[in-house]
């Protein structure tokens, strides 16, 4: 490729997670609040929406992969919430236990969940600097 030659990166289209069974996905998806813009079950695929944005969480079934725990390290989606301690309680209600606890960054709050699976997601918010998250 020449120098005048090159691609640009424009933003994300999905994030692909891997899941060994479609039905057992969604539900656990939908227990963590997400909401579903599509589901296609010939082809294996559920398409998670991610608030307001094109772009989402692909769950694409590869049937033989098992319930695991998470490997560390392990690549994770962060996605913002107004309040991840909320999140955080929300979610034992639905019966999806933290990784750990709920701990304090730079910027706010955060906690981390893993689908049956093994993949990772985090919760994380601004509310310690709330002028650099999406409600500014």
């Amino acid at each position: 490729m020449s120098d005048e030659e090159s691609y640009e990166l424009l933003g994300f289209d999905n994030v692909l997670l891997p899941v060994g069974d479609l039905a057992e996905a969604v539900g656990f998806y939908e227990r963590a609040g997400f909401t579903v813009g599509f589901r296609f079950d010939e082809a294996g695929i559920a398409l998670l929406k991610v608030g307001g944005e094109t772009p989402g969480i692909l769950l694409r079934t590869e049937e033989a992969l098992g319930h695991r725990t998470p490997p560390w390290p392990s690549p994770r989606v962060w996605l913002e919430v107004p309040d991840a301690r909320v999140a955080a309680r929300e979610l034992a209600a639905a019966g999806i236990e933290p990784i750990d606890e709920v701990v304090q960054g730079a910027t706010g709050w955060a906690v981390e969940i893993a689908d049956p699976w093994g993949n990772v997601l985090g919760l994380t918010d601004y509310t310690k600097r709330p002028e650099l998250g999406r409600r500014n």
